[in-house]
């Protein structure tokens, strides 16, 4: 079967504004939930700087794989001996025309990018939007339409205003919701005409923690309640949205790591259910509108007593449905009777091999998982990350010679192209992470790169700031070029 893919198939790259954007005291910028966290590497996991009210320092971990509370009477505090990589990142915000070009020179038809919501209200309580905030985003658009590109706007990327955060605990306040339809409402108006694909929030079933959420709970009740916060905002921003923008669609992003049993033993496949259910949890209300059966035993598992839900709510995730279902693809793992429950992440998998940083390779899990999930939920999908991160080595003009990223993506997008033209699930794009080196969410480094075009610099952000595409740049135009024929070759 021909690896060749519809017409219209939508290629492209997704970053994250915190990771990739910089401009941390330009354009009227507020504070963000994130920008209190240090860069880290596999050994020594990300951390929120933080002071008590003795005046002494605490270091709870940051990453929503290790997401520690917060205590509540902590407040964020900047240390002079510390990087905090979402300052600066890679300086987008200074280098969009230079990045967009070299995209358009792959040939991407989208771009998938993610909105600062404290660069817009950068408390996020303002009564009009900062229009230097929309001026830059405006411009970055602009330039995306000189080489026919559409853009893929996240409207939450793990983050919000400093002052939310602090100030109603995040998530778990309904206010959020309301700042955030406000916020999307503002999006809409603004960019709507020239913005056709949607997403609501990043990762929801992954995020959890004082960074993704601003919620200083990072389990439990109160991880649960700002979830449902969030589902309420995500459906109401899709109905605004459908009545602002005719003809947008909206999607959510979803963390779908592959997961097998580690045996068939009885006791572990049972917990390979239960431990599918925890992301399908999350599908499942959005995608289709109401809250499984299965529901209250999982939130039972997770010692909640029960959700604060208004009594409309019901209705507004019932016409709020997701018209597509985004997920990150990068790994596969395990899972077995006795693990703990989380969303992300699992066993090893003694049959793949892994990256320098523990991700087992799966590309036939791809397929699986895009099989899986529209058996489930029975609408389109798009693909909106998928990559590898690797210790890329440039050579004495900064070009790499990324042979392990071709292999990786060749194999991945191969699964891809037999889920579609096999399987016939119906996608509607693939958007690589990252298509210009950026700070890794995980780690908070740079050596641990995902791009098509390398960035000087280095962990704790020195470095020129030069692009130079790598050898994977020219490989992947020719993929796009032949709408995937090539992967044939």
């Amino acid at each position: 079967m021909s690896k060749k893919l519809p017409k219209g198939f939508l290629w492209g790259g997704a970053t994250a504004d915190f990771q990739y954007e910089g401009g941390f005291n330009e354009s009227g910028r507020g504070l963000l939930s994130h920008d209190y966290e240090t860069d880290g590497s596999k050994e020594h996991p990300r951390h929120h700087t933080m002071k008590m009210p003795d005046g002494s320092i605490i270091e709870p971990k940051s990453s929503f794989i290790l997401a520690d509370s917060v205590p509540t009477e902590a407040e964020p505090v900047f240390l002079d001996d510390e990087y905090y990589p979402s300052h600066n990142a890679v300086d987008f915000y200074h280098h969009y025309k230079e990045d967009i070009k070299l995209m358009a020179g792959m040939g991407f038809n989208i771009f998938r990018f993610s909105v600062c919501w404290s660069r817009i209200f950068p408390t996020g309580e303002e009564a009009e939007p900062n229009a230097a905030g929309l001026k830059f985003y405006d411009d970055v658009i602009n330039e995306m339409a000189k080489y026919n590109m559409e853009p893929l706007i996240t409207i939450c990327h793990d983050e919000m205003p400093m002052n939310l955060a602090l100030k109603y605990n995040g998530w778990t306040s309904r206010k959020v919701i309301d700042a955030y339809v406000k916020y999307a409402k503002t999006l809409f108006e603004h960019f709507g005409n020239r913005c056709k694909y949607w997403l609501t929030f990043n990762e929801i079933n992954a995020v959890r923690g004082f960074g993704p959420t601003g919620v200083r709970n990072s389990e439990g009740q109160d991880r649960y309640q700002a979830d449902h916060n969030m589902f309420v905002a995500s459906a109401k921003a899709v109905k605004l949205g459908h009545k602002l923008i005719p003809g947008s669609q909206f999607g959510t992003m979803f963390a779908m790591s592959g997961a097998y049993p580690a045996t068939c033993k009885p006791e572990d496949m049972f917990h390979y259910l239960q431990e599918k259910r925890e992301n399908w949890y999350f599908i499942d209300i959005m995608g289709r509108g109401y809250y499984p059966e299965y529901a209250a035993e999982l939130l039972q598992r997770h010692n909640v007593k029960e959700l604060h839900m208004e009594p409309e709510d019901a209705q507004i995730l019932k016409e709020g449905q997701l018209d597509y279902i985004a997920f990150s693809y990068y790994r596969s793992n395990t899972t077995k009777a006795g693990d703990d429950w989380f969303n992300v992440g699992g066993d090893s998998n003694p049959y793949l091999k892994e990256t320098p940083w523990g991700w087992p390779v799966d590309p036939l899990g791809l397929r699986y998982t895009m099989n899986e999930v529209y058996d489930r939920i029975q609408k389109p999908i798009f693909i909106v990350e998928n990559g590898m991160g690797a210790v890329d080595k440039a050579d004495e003009n900064d070009y790499v010679e990324d042979d392990y990223r071709i292999d990786y993506l060749k194999d991945h997008l191969s699964a891809m192209a037999d889920a579609i033209n096999i399987d016939h699930v119906p996608c509607l794009g693939y958007t690589m992470w990252a298509p210009i080196d950026l700070v890794s969410l995980s780690t908070g480094e740079m050596k641990k790169r995902y791009g098509f075009v390398y960035v000087d610099m280095d962990d704790k952000g020195h470095g020129t700031l030069k692009r130079t595409p790598k050898k994977s740049y020219n490989w992947m135009k020719h993929i796009i070029e032949t709408n995937g024929s090539a992967l044939d070759e």
